[in-house]
């Protein structure tokens, strides 16, 4: 089993900045990408962010020179710090790790950015 456990978000002004977390625990051998995914109101999930193992990364063309995704190998950690932060950004951010074929996805932090 894995868990991914996701921290971070939180209340922000339009022009300020979050940093996310995301931790995988559990049975973990070797992950091949992990990602953020955000889901606005009345919206479809759609992809942030995302690194591969190997360290390439994949930007939104929205958020390209904002955010940034990082991670912690030895740590299963994926971080997304969000920079100059639009309203449009508001959602529920969600990580996704993939491993052995199979997509694990958290619980979902709130990200709510006011104008």
């Amino acid at each position: 089993q894995v868990q991914v456990v996701e921290s971070g978000g939180g209340f922000v002004q339009a022009g300020g900045s979050l940093r996310l977390s995301c931790a995988a625990s559990g049975t973990i051998f070797s992950i091949n990408a992990m990602g953020w995914y955000r889901q606005a109101p009345g919206k479809q999930r759609e992809l942030v962010a995302a690194i591969t193992s190997g360290g390439s990364t994949n930007y939104q063309d929205s958020v390209k020179g904002r955010f940034t995704i990082s991670k912690h190998h030895a740590k299963n950690t994926v971080y997304l710090q969000m920079n100059s932060l639009k309203p449009e950004d508001t959602g529920v951010y969600y990580c996704k790790v993939s491993l052995r074929g199979y997509d694990y996805w958290g619980q979902g932090t709130q990200v709510t950015v006011s104008s």
